[in-house]
């Protein structure tokens, strides 16, 4: 039941989201520094590039992406069970972030399933496009049955979530939303879910067993909560980030991940500095000793366009071209120059992407095309619009992730020799089972954005003429 009586009091979802966003960039930055520089240098790299490129700079201003380049992360955690899955999503949605895409990373060996929480219309994405990349452990991965249920039953004893953030979320369900001192009270207490804990739950032994299992589950099991393991600054030219990493005293991995450097970048590029060493304590250690996990880096991306189905579909048949050029596993020393060769099959102007259907745009008059619009005009088709430069297309930033991409960056920051034959079995409906809710079709949002812009376009080419008949 909602009382609407008391909205006016309520602080706006991307409100939350802010304050959210920002107080975990803060708590990130303190516990690992390192962070703090590679904001330093994305925010750097981002200045230089805008200024030399005016085009883009204008794009960007005329599109609103400017305004949210700076605040703009996405951050990742990895949960251990259905409940907790469930509550974030309910904690998530306070903050208008809703679950998109499925992910089934056990393909590339790492036995988890995700999706990423964001929000998703327009003016949301505008305001702050923070997302959570949300991984659930699939514990009928393990194929050792005792060790399985060790991990089940540790998990099974923990709550992730503080009883304050949980009277929070229901109190926000029943009345419909947050007063601005409810809403700072909320961050606080759902923050406390994120943070890192030097102390794991469990003896090195078990810590030591399941980290054998794969590294990833003695991560999701032996703590007390799902510490944020990176947050993300998005970059407009990631190869400049790439190289000046080691000068910042950063160990950047060795390739950028997804697609090659392009003129009009698409989808998403992505690379981190390696993960970190950090000591540990564990329940049967003494006071003095410590033990040492490895699990959170630092990650930067570069987005491009949103491709369609047919784009998307191109970009996976061109990437399987070049892992089947034997052994073009991306530790290859050539991958990058056999990447970039192979991708010469993907257009690389926009009014190339857009004429063959493989990318998704938002279509609005020019200032030309609101000076001249008459009748004729209302009728004509997209093309002879653009032609005559009465209409321009923005191309429409992709908001999510590469699961090949995702899966790269785990495998580089966790080592190479983990278990590589876990069956590739996407479990969807089990995902959204344990979620509470179904995903989005991330394609579905980007071909609905390009529709809304193309309705919005009709209805402003309707009314011009009619002023102009009038």
């Amino acid at each position: 039941m909602s009382n609407t009586h008391h909205s006016s009091h309520f602080v706006s979802s991307d409100e939350i989201r802010s304050r959210f966003s920002r107080a975990m960039s803060t708590m990130y930055r303190q516990e690992v520094p390192q962070y703090g520089t590679l904001v330093e240098l994305v925010t750097d790299i981002n200045a230089r590039t805008l200024q030399a490129q005016p085009a883009l700079r204008a794009q960007m201003e005329r599109t609103g992406e400017a305004a949210r380049l700076g605040v703009e992360r996405h951050g990742a955690i990895r949960v251990g069970t259905a409940a907790e899955l469930a509550m974030l999503r309910r904690l998530f949605a306070l903050m208008g972030m809703e679950p998109v895409g499925y992910y089934d990373l056990s393909v590339a060996g790492v036995p988890v399933h995700s999706t990423a929480f964001r929000p998703v219309s327009d003016s949301a994405l505008l305001a702050n496009p923070f997302r959570v990349f949300t991984s659930l452990l699939r514990l009928d991965l393990i194929a050792d049955q005792a060790l399985r249920a060790k991990a089940s039953a540790i998990l099974a004893q923990r709550n992730i979530f503080t009883p304050r953030a949980l009277e929070l979320i229901a109190h926000s369900e029943a009345v419909g939303g947050l007063t601005t001192a409810e809403a700072d009270e909320f961050v606080h207490e759902a923050l406390e879910t994120f943070r890192w804990h030097q102390e794991a739950t469990v003896d090195a032994a078990t810590h030591d067993a399941l980290q054998k299992a794969h590294r990833l589950i003695a991560d999701v099991v032996c703590f007390k909560g799902p510490h944020i393991n990176h947050l993300t600054p998005r970059t407009l030219d990631i190869d400049a980030a790439q190289a000046a990493m080691p000068e910042r005293g950063m160990d950047a991995k060795d390739v950028v991940e997804g697609p090659p450097r392009r003129d009009c970048p698409i989808l998403l590029r992505q690379t981190s500095f390696k993960a970190l060493k950090e000591a540990v304590r564990f329940t049967d250690d003494a006071a003095d000793s410590t033990g040492a996990h490895t699990a959170r880096f630092g990650e930067i991306e570069q987005r491009g366009v949103a491709l369609t189905r047919k784009g998307r579909a191109l970009y996976d048949e061109l990437l399987a071209q070049v892992r089947d050029m034997g052994n073009a596993g991306n530790a290859a020393p050539d991958y990058g120059l056999r990447l970039a060769q192979v991708f010469e099959q993907f257009p690389e102007t926009h009014d190339a992407l857009r004429a063959q259907d493989l990318a998704f745009y938002r279509y609005s008059l020019t200032a030309q095309g609101e000076a001249e619009a008459d009748v004729a005009l209302a009728q004509a088709d997209l093309a002879t619009l653009l032609a005559q430069g009465l209409v321009q297309a923005e191309p429409i930033t992709y908001e999510d992730f590469l699961p090949v991409s995702a899966a790269g960056i785990f495998q580089s920051n966790l080592g190479s020799e983990e278990q590589k034959q876990y069956q590739a079995q996407a479990a969807q409906q089990a995902f959204e089972a344990d979620l509470g809710a179904p995903v989005h079709d991330e394609i579905a949002l980007y071909a609905a954005a390009q529709q809304r812009s193309i309705d919005q376009l009709r209805a402003a080419l309707r009314d011009q003429a009619a002023k102009v008949a009038a």
